[in-house]
């Protein structure tokens, strides 16, 4: 099965995954007899992307501390942080990355609580932790990561509700199988408006808040598929110098769904589009931002911004996937890279 298929078979991994509610409750329970401070995330590629979801939505709904952790400190400098009093959760869809396991392990072996997220419960990864959380998002054969990346968001977001004993989050959560089935609509779209970006060679991808997570994913899809030199802000830290790139014609994408940071970054694009004559790309419900595109790709409206990042990836992956066709790549074989990375 290929990477376009395994885009389209999203709704249906993750309605699957949310029927195991239960598991995750009862993970959340045994983790609630745990007395932990702070939250340290290890993850590479992908995987790292949702630590950065994680470090937002535990931050906000849990109120808990999130860090992400420097895997070098355990295996090259030998230094593992003081990590008793953290919940250390580690995340791999191979569950096989040697640095990270031994984040896990290191982290148990000081007593600290430990919680692997993978989609091979049997891992090294899933060996090394105290609990485990299965993605259960099936074999995937394409190098690109697309339904394991969702499901990993998916496993973050029902474990911040389970941390959270909150039944009305798990509610909304089962909105997200539809809402991503309603963007799967959007693939014609999509795939008329890349031609014009077959000859792109870099871009900006812009994000913020909960979507900053949504940012690096779109601009690792164009890197490893497309071979575009995208790189990933928040529209924050963007206007602390990197704006200074943007003219005439240079690309910028972004996500902007409702929320609280939505009004800021309306703002700055319309500052890019009109002082700066950029060339805008940009998925968002809101209509100033969908009306100053010139690649405007809708969402549905009334997303909860804290699940937005499950929806506002699936076109960000259509377009990746897409741009990677017109510009004659193979999407199933990118460049050097292989399934399963091993680093240490």
């Amino acid at each position: 099965m290929g990477l376009y298929h395994e885009i389209l078979e999203q709704p249906h991994v993750l309605g699957g995954l949310l029927q195991t509610r239960p598991q995750v409750e009862e993970t959340c329970a045994r983790l609630g007899k745990r007395s932990f401070d702070f939250v340290m995330v290890a993850a590479r590629g992908s995987s790292d992307h949702a630590a950065l979801y994680a470090k937002y939505l535990l931050g906000t709904v849990n109120r808990l501390p999130v860090a992400l952790a420097a895997p070098s400190l355990f295996t090259l400098y030998n230094t593992p942080p003081k990590l008793g009093r953290a919940l250390v959760i580690g995340i791999s869809q191979s569950g096989a990355s040697e640095d990270i396991v031994t984040v896990l392990r290191s982290a148990r072996e000081q007593g600290a609580a430990t919680l692997a997220i993978t989609n091979h419960p049997r891992s090294p990864l899933g060996e090394a932790a105290e609990h485990v959380l299965d993605t259960q998002a099936g074999e995937e054969g394409a190098i690109a990561a697309s339904k394991s990346y969702t499901a990993t968001l998916l496993t973050v977001a029902m474990l911040s509700a389970g941390l959270a004993g909150d039944p009305a989050r798990f509610g909304e959560l089962g909105r997200v199988p539809d809402l991503v089935a309603r963007m799967l609509e959007e693939d014609l779209r999509v795939q008329r408006m890349v031609e014009r970006y077959r000859y792109m060679t870099q871009c900006i991808v812009l994000g913020r808040g909960f979507n900053y997570t949504t940012a690096y994913e779109w601009s690792l899809k164009l890197k490893e598929l497309a071979y575009v030199a995208a790189e990933p802000y928040s529209s924050a830290d963007f206007q602390h110098g990197p704006i200074a790139l943007v003219e005439n014609g240079f690309p910028v994408l972004a996500a902007i769904p409702s929320g609280e940071v939505s009004a800021g970054m309306v703002a700055l694009v319309r500052r890019l589009v009109e002082e700066r004559q950029a060339e805008l790309v940009v998925i968002s419900d809101e209509q100033g931002a969908l009306e100053l595109a010139r690649s405007p790709i809708p969402l549905p409206g009334g997303i909860p911004e804290w699940i937005s990042p499950l929806v506002c990836v699936v076109p960000a992956q259509l377009f990746s996937y897409y741009v990677t066709r017109a510009k004659g790549f193979d999407p199933e074989h990118p460049r050097g890279l292989a399934k399963v990375t091993l680093t240490r």
